[in-house]
């Protein structure tokens, strides 16, 4: 049997992180690759020593200062694309395992929770791809609620980021977060039900 990989996206501040918790609660593996980056990027990760020859300042004490790197990085195209090719090839040797390990315990799918699926071209790589969304005045309330977050860096996150209507045309699913979380839940409970089913 082959293992279902369930894509999960949504722009910034739409709630993914929230309903990736909630496919973990019902004994989903979740493939976290914000979380995981945050592990290349802390003290003793393999991210650390090839980030710090690109970007010298973006390292303070022996770890990858987001803050710093962001502010080197948001919208400098080029300065993007030479991190992505430190830090991509990473994620995915450490994604292959996470589902391996999972296949090998017995999992019959595993949600890989990737911001930008679209944007990179990756929805060839799931069987399913399920879009999590709110209204925009949501989505800016809660994204300029964050401690490191202006209205300019979140317009050039944006800017990289395919349009809300876009990604709810493309998914094969959509878990609409303009609602309470009981409410998220339900739809997310239904949705593995479907999965399991299908």
């Amino acid at each position: 049997m082959t293992i279902k990989l369930l894509g999960l996206t949504g722009s910034i501040g739409m709630g993914k992180s929230t309903v990736g918790k909630m496919f973990q609660s019902l004994g989903i593996p979740v493939y976290n690759v914000d979380a995981e980056i945050h592990k290349l990027y802390d003290r003793g990760g393999i991210a650390v020593a090839p980030i710090q020859q690109e970007f010298p300042e973006a390292v303070i004490d022996g770890r990858v200062d987001r803050p710093t790197l962001s502010k080197l990085v948001v919208g400098n195209e080029d300065a993007i694309k030479r991190l992505e090719r430190i830090v991509h090839p990473l994620v995915g040797q450490d994604r292959a395992e996470f589902i391996r390990d999972a296949e090998e315990s017995g999992h019959s799918m595993v949600v890989i929770d990737v911001p930008l699926i679209f944007e990179t071209g990756g929805e060839k790589n799931f069987h399913t791809i399920i879009v999590v969304s709110a209204s925009a005045p949501v989505q800016r309330e809660r994204v300029l609620a964050r401690d490191d977050m202006s209205a300019e860096k979140f317009e050039a996150i944006l800017a990289r980021q395919l349009p809300d209507a876009e990604k709810r045309d493309r998914a094969h699913h959509v878990i609409n977060t303009d609602c309470s979380e009981e409410e998220t839940f339900e739809q997310v409970k239904k949705l593995v039900e479907e999965l399991k089913n299908a």
